[in-house]
């Protein structure tokens, strides 16, 4: 398989599963076999393999309750999944399936086709009863909560941000609508390049908690605080920039005007009536505010019934979970000439809509992402849902798009064929 020249060199996968390694094993574990995450290791690879499905264990989460019902069974399919080949993008190298899986680090990957099972992993620490961090993945759940609450009336998303949220007033949110807001083309002054120590983003991270303070910290105590600390760069509307700051904005106006707690709006509005099999949970700030850019951790099956909901149009069975309009609205997507400027490469006439990205694809794909390789991958056209938890050790999907992308779609032409 060929690896991309500009990534640096990792262990292979399999030379660097967590069990196999030894990570927090025993009573206690060896010194040199903990992970904390007050000294940044359980951020650190090939620690991260064993943290990103331990996140409980390392920090404070609330709980998005299952409820007491019970789950909505994922059935077997009659069928395994088709042998498929595919070529990763800049190289003529032929892949299977089990390359793909390899090459991208993945922990548990899940495949639904017309709502049944046809493959299903878990590998290294990974099992049906563990939740691993979703990462930015978590946004498209905040995305379509309050696109729900755009299509029910409650949300105007016309509306200036401090029209809701008048503490943004000062903030370069303050004069963004809640749609800018919502597809990411807010001009603010925050970088998302996680290769670069200064960025903005390493201090939304260390103002909630999620990364490890340094000695003598006095900046922001909690993403309230830092978000409000957020200025303006430019016009709002003209381009997409991804920024994770924008999620937990959208997420304040959505508790605002909903009355409710992100873990409680999750649970109450999807995480219940869909027959979740686990509890999910959020990653808090200081003050127990969940991160909503990022924070949410799931069971791999939860994962693949939330992307089957999204792909039945918000129903499961015979109940309208999410109103119809708001997920066709993200089927649609945004302008792909918006996105050109600032989307990753790999994603070339792709746009963002609802927090989720678009394909424009003839199949009509949408996707959730998160950094090191989370996915849902949506294909209407082949009744396709991917469900997909990785550990791969560089942040930014241009170290997974070459593998995923290709092998996602060439598994869509085999089930359509």
């Amino acid at each position: 398989m060929s690896h991309p020249p500009e990534l640096p060199i990792f262990p292979a996968a399999s030379d660097c599963d967590p069990l196999q390694l030894g990570w927090m094993q025993g009573s206690p574990p060896s010194a040199d076999k903990i992970i904390q995450a007050h000294d940044g290791s359980g951020y650190r690879f090939p620690q991260l393999r064993w943290s990103f499905a331990h996140y409980r264990q390392l920090v404070p989460t609330a709980t998005v309750s299952k409820g007491l019902a019970p789950s909505t069974p994922l059935p077997p399919a009659s069928r395994s999944l088709p042998q498929i080949r595919y070529s990763p993008m800049g190289s003529s190298a032929e892949c299977s399936w089990a390359d793909m899986m390899e090459a991208t680090y993945t922990d548990a990957l899940l495949v639904l086709h017309k709502g049944q099972v046809v493959f299903e992993h878990f590998g290294g620490v990974m099992t049906p009863l563990h939740a691993h961090i979703a990462m930015s993945v978590s946004k498209s759940f905040m995305g379509l909560l309050a696109a729900a609450l755009v299509a029910e009336g409650v949300l105007d998303d016309a509306q200036r941000v401090d029209h809701y949220v008048p503490e943004l007033a000062g903030s370069g949110f303050g004069d963004a609508t809640v749609r800018q807001v919502m597809d990411m083309t807010t001009g603010i002054d925050y970088s998302e390049n996680y290769a670069d120590p200064q960025a903005e983003i390493w201090n939304h991270m260390r103002a909630g908690g999620v990364m490890p303070r340094p000695p003598g910290y006095s900046g922001p105590a909690h993403f309230y605080d830092y978000l409000q600390t957020v200025r303006k760069l430019g016009a709002h509307g003209e381009k997409f920039t991804y920024r994770t700051a924008n999620t937990d904005v959208l997420g304040w106006i959505v508790r605002r005007v909903s009355g409710q707690n992100t873990e409680q709006m999750l649970s109450e509005r999807i995480w219940q009536p869909m027959g979740a099999e686990l509890d999910a949970c959020y990653t808090v700030d200081p003050i127990g505010t969940a991160f909503a850019g990022g924070g949410l951790n799931t069971g791999l099956r939860d994962l693949a019934r939330f992307g089957e909901l999204v792909r039945q149009h918000g129903r499961v069975g015979h109940a309208q979970l999410l109103p119809a309009a708001a997920v066709a609205d993200t089927f649609a997507g945004a302008d792909p000439a918006r996105f050109a400027a600032n989307g990753p490469a790999t994603l070339a006439g792709w746009s963002y809509r609802n927090m989720w990205w678009v394909s424009h694809n003839a199949h009509g794909a949408i996707m959730a992402r998160g950094v090191h390789g989370q996915n849902i991958y949506i294909d209407p056209k082949a009744e396709m849902v991917i469900a997909r938890y990785a550990s791969h050790p560089v942040a930014a999907n241009i170290a997974n798009d070459p593998h995923t992308l290709p092998a996602y779609h060439a598994l869509a032409l085999a089930l359509l064929g």
